[in-house]
């Protein structure tokens, strides 16, 4: 019998009603693999070519032929317009079959959850947060809840592996398992795992599974791609000639890298991504400015996570409407799996950090049988002549062709980073389970919380440590009668819906217009000042701080705005494949004339300052410039190597960009003789990373690190923040030669 044949009647009938030809190679594997297997199924293939529909086909076909006395799939996702999205094609899919499809977030009518707990039955899809209020405030119904789970759906699982947010969900799952006796197979879906064998692992912690990766096809890589480069005009609109000062007809652009992003998406159906949310609101407000100057209509939307949900749903609504073209300016809230159908292009500002990232983006677009389009556009300050070595190099053009390029070269994808020290996931679900169990000794909850899968590398004296800490402040209390409940402090914490998420939040200030919901912003302007959000400007007019509120009006012009982040590690591959760009006479064919004169231009000053061959610079008098090409930790660990021996040599100053360069000044000789120095010391004796990090040192990254003791804080920063190995193979490799 044929895969097709295999599904149940409801099933096929969506297949013929939706024209499909054929099964793609995905929905074949994946059928066969659920069907005939018991092992869990980390399905990896590209953007667009049906991962969802592959998962829930055979499960959806399993459930209608047995339906489930309880939930019986969970859906995790790690975005609520993800969830959004996917209820409305699931429901589709299950409406004739009369399986029940419930979806559950901060944003879902309480009168849909009460219904999916009076019939708990067919799909639940869920955040982790609101999965980890359910194991604290329902653990009493879990059995009923999900007492027949029979499959777990993970999807975009790239996002997840190897975050606080990833090791979340697996710590629910174990969680979960315990409570209810029963063992799902879970179902991992990303079109961008790096190390497939390690993504495998990680699904498969704490399931009683073994998981399979099914042997697809490589896709045959078929992109639309151009990068341009300009150089930035003045971004103060004030200053730019009036229209009484410049000749009848003529029209000086905005900023000529802007001009060109606009023109890319004129009378298209596009995304605009940039790096951050500041970078978003800048480029939304300047596009809806240009088209007020061109006298064109204001098709602009913005997505991003400071946004209230009704102003993301309209940009994604308005995405999903065929006949609207429409332009959203969007960060990573738009990066993942929404269908939004017919979109006919993706422009970049900048470079993506990772090459999963730019697969993501690249693969929003390109749907119904066209290839993948995007433009990247590159911005930067026109140097002056006599600037310093390191500001005539346009880093983020190389960073995006290196990114493409090792794509197509070796497919290459930066592998998860497993957390080997996560501190602050250990205080949060030692909380968790705690206020969802009630008193335990200490010997019992170590053994739990110990038991699950991200703590495996947790030593039983750090736990130890960490829970004496926790008593010490009132997180906990211990009883008369030795058992750990929760404390004072920590039962406020407990009682906030934010405790339930473990990514950092801030103390916001909801923005409100008339009766309308803007967003939020981290600290209030006073009254009668200005601010950016949701690609618009607002003046302040009332504050209401003890109810965090903000009340604002609309006025015209755009502003800068800024928000604090992390915007992830970049892999040094990257920056190998960076170095080789420069090194090489290759003239790619995405490039448009004026990134290809940028290079040109690049390749020249690297030729002839010697940046092509040496690691290490004179840049004039006592200053020098260090061009490591490594990657951010170990960029990051060298950084802290140089300082911690600064007395040696002398060196003060230290600067760096990202983790492209650093500048220092040295009074003590040759930064040449240097470099051979401490290739040396390192090839010899390693790099004690323990000595980088100061006594007094408490590196605080994640959401409680701030309630973690400061030596584990200190440990996980060794080893989850640092990497000496890359180091070590470069200094050996040096005095070799």
């Amino acid at each position: 019998m044929s895969v097709f044949d295999s599904f149940s009647p409801f099933i096929r009938e969506f297949i013929y009603s939706h024209g499909w030809q054929e099964l793609g190679a995905v929905q074949v594997a994946a059928a066969k693999e659920i069907f005939e297997g018991s092992d869990n199924i980390l399905l990896h293939s590209r953007t667009a070519s049906g991962k969802t529909e592959a998962a829930f086909f055979p499960v959806l076909s399993e459930l209608y032929d047995s339906p489930s006395a309880s939930f019986g799939v969970l859906y995790i996702a790690p975005l609520k317009s993800l969830i959004n999205d996917q209820f409305l094609r699931i429901t589709e899919l299950c409406d004739e079959a009369g399986i029940e499809v419930f979806h559950w977030h901060g944003d879902v009518a309480q009168s849909h959850k009460t219904k999916a707990l009076k019939n708990p039955s067919g799909i639940l899809q869920i955040t982790p947060e609101s999965l980890e209020s359910m194991l604290m405030n329902r653990s009493s119904d879990l059995i009923r809840l999900f007492g027949d789970l029979r499959y777990v759906i993970i999807d975009e699982i790239h996002t997840l592996t190897g975050t606080d947010r990833g090791n979340q969900i697996l710590c629910l799952l174990a969680r979960l398992r315990k409570k209810t006796g029963v063992s799902p197979r879970r179902i991992g879906l990303s079109a961008t795992v790096g190390d497939l064998r390690k993504a495998a692992d990680w699904l498969a912690a704490g399931s009683g599974h073994e998981t399979v990766v099914p042997d697809l096809p490589l896709d045959k890589i078929h992109w639309r791609l151009g990068m341009e480069h300009f150089y930035i005009m003045s971004k103060d609109v004030a200053s730019l000639p009036t229209e009484e000062t410049i000749r009848d007809g003529e029209k000086l652009p905005l900023d000529l890298g802007y001009e060109y992003i606009y023109d890319s998406t004129h009378g298209k159906k596009a995304i605009v991504f940039s790096n951050s949310r500041e970078e978003t609101e800048y480029i939304c407000a300047t596009l809806r400015e240009i088209a007020k100057r061109r006298g064109e209509p204001d098709v602009f939307l913005i997505h991003h996570g400071f946004l209230s949900a009704s102003i993301r749903e309209e940009a994604e609504m308005k995405m999903k409407d065929e006949t609207v073209n429409a332009v959203t300016c969007a960060t990573v809230t738009m990066e993942l799996g929404i269908d939004i159908g017919r979109l006919e292009r993706i422009v970049q500002q900048g470079s993506p950090n990772s090459v999963s990232s730019f697969l993501q983006r690249l693969g929003r677009s390109g749907r119904r049988g066209n290839p993948p389009e995007m433009m990247m556009v590159f911005r930067e300050e026109n140097p002056l002549p006599n600037a310093p070595l390191p500001s005539l190099i346009p880093w983020e053009l190389l960073k995006g062709i290196a990114i493409v390029q090792l794509y197509i070269e070796e497919r290459f994808i930066e592998p998860p980073a497993l957390k080997k020290c996560p501190y602050s996931l250990l205080f949060q679900q030692t909380l968790s389970i705690i206020a969802s169990s009630g008193a335990m000794s200490a010997a019992s909850l170590a053994s739990l919380v110990l038991s699950l899968p991200p703590f495996s590398m947790v030593d039983k004296e750090d736990y130890r440590l960490l829970l004496m800490s926790m008593i010490n402040n009132d997180w906990l209390e211990l009883t008369d009668e030795k058992e750990i409940i929760v404390g004072l402090r920590g039962e406020k914490l407990i009682n906030s819906f934010k405790f339930y998420a473990v990514f950092k939040d801030t103390e916001d200030f909801t923005v409100r217009c008339e009766s309308g919901e803007i967003g939020v912003i981290t600290s209030p302007p006073p009254v009668g000042d200005r601010f950016a959000l949701a690609g618009r400007v607002w003046e302040v007019e009332e504050l209401d701080i003890p109810r965090k509120l903000v009340y604002v009006k609309p006025v015209d012009g755009k502003m800068e705005v800024s928000w604090p982040g992390d915007y992830g590690e970049i892999h040094t591959k990257i920056l190998e494949r960076m170095r080789r760009v420069l090194e090489e006479d290759t003239e790619y064919p995405y490039l448009r004339q004026g990134a290809l004169e940028r290079l040109r231009v690049a390749r020249t000053v690297a030729r002839n300052t010697g940046l092509c061959n040496n690691i290490i610079l004179h840049l004039g008098g006592y200053t020098w410039a260090l061009f490591p090409w490594l990657g951010t930790r170990s960029f990051r660990t060298l950084r802290r190597y140089l300082t911690k021996n600064a007395g040696s040599y002398e060196l003060s100053g230290m600067e760096y960009e990202g983790c492209y360069y650093m500048t220092f000044k040295l009074k003590g000789g040759s930064g040449v003789n240097m470099m051979k120095d401490l290739s040396k010391r390192i090839a010899a004796d390693g790099i004690d990373l323990d000595s980088l990090i100061s006594p007094g040192e408490a590196p605080v990254f994640e959401k409680y690190d701030e309630y973690i003791p400061s030596e584990l804080l200190r440990k996980a920063y060794k080893y989850d923040k640092l990497r000496s190995d890359e180091i070590i193979e470069r200094a050996e490799k040096a005095i070799k030669q």
